[in-house]
């Protein structure tokens, strides 16, 4: 009799867990799977101006490979992706760090602030940096005023740094929230065991804080590295030229280009390094982080 009950419980959780993780399953398998397998498909196709292209070819992975264009429009991706993910952990982890520790009742309020950029257009806000940055715009007016130059100038707009302080600040609250997550996990008895020992607060951070939040910092450090290497809205509004990045080439075969075989090839091309790169971190995650 017992043993009939818990297998009804059994069977009942079974389908409650069938019927909650559905959706998900099907948004995964059906959309995301459905999209990457047909733009690998698309990748593999010759362009002759239809939807699907005709017959298969390696021909758009052997242009990216003997073209050194794109091999050096990857790397300054993944250059400027990398400043970017370094500028916005080493502004996030203060904020985290606040948050979790010193922040006290105003704690609710400072996450609200942190969250506030999600209630505006991602464009409106590179558009402002774009105001900030120009030759006649805030950050100019503001060094005028000072004395600091004596004429306006060029170096702030259409530069990679304007890409990477635009993306930084994008970025940012992606960053700080699971980084504030991972430390929050940390037990007060720790900080309080590190001070009767001895320890300094900067060497509390370095040799207790830091190693237990790595997995929190890895973590933002992904989310903001994956979106940014793929990132042309950015780079077009206030990157100029030589700021041209991988996402940037991806939107010109699919545009103007009308080649989107070879638009998918190059985007295929962009998710094996990520990949790559996403490889790398988990090692790290690893060897550094404070899983088991």
């Amino acid at each position: 009799m017992r043993a009939g009950a818990e297998t009804g419980r059994n069977g009942s959780a079974w389908r409650f867990s069938v019927v909650m993780s559905a959706p998900g399953a099907a948004v995964t398998f059906v959309l995301i799977l459905f999209a990457l397998a047909l733009v690998l498909f698309l990748s593999l196709r010759g362009n002759d101006g239809s939807l699907l292209g005709n017959g298969f070819t390696t021909g758009n992975y052997a242009t990216i490979l003997s073209d050194d264009l794109y091999g050096m429009v990857m790397l300054r991706s993944l250059a400027i992706s990398g400043a970017v993910t370094l500028a916005t952990l080493a502004a996030a982890y203060p904020v985290a760090y606040f948050l979790a520790f010193r922040a006290g009742r105003w704690r609710g309020l400072i996450l609200f602030l942190v969250t506030l950029p999600f209630w505006t257009s991602y464009l409106l806000r590179v558009f402002a940096w774009k105001i900030v940055l120009a030759y006649n715009g805030v950050l100019n007016s503001a060094l005028l005023s000072l004395g600091v130059l004596s004429e306006p100038s060029l170096l702030f707009l259409n530069t990679p740094y304007a890409v990477v302080v635009t993306l930084a600040h994008a970025y940012a609250p992606f960053a700080i929230l699971p980084i504030f997550v991972a430390l929050q996990t940390i037990p007060g008895s720790l900080l309080e065991a590190a001070s009767d020992l001895g320890a300094r607060p900067a060497r509390t951070v370095l040799r207790v804080v830091l190693p237990i939040s790595m997995p929190g910092v890895l973590a933002a450090a992904l989310v903001v590295f994956v979106p940014t290497v793929g990132d042309y809205v950015t780079p077009s509004l206030v990157g100029g030229p030589s700021s041209t990045m991988i996402g940037s080439l991806i939107q010109a075969q699919f545009g103007k280009a009308n080649d989107w075989p070879f638009g998918a090839a190059l985007s295929v091309s962009v998710m094996l390094v990520i990949l790559a790169t996403v490889a790398i971190v988990r090692l790290a995650d690893r060897r550094f982080g404070s899983r088991s």
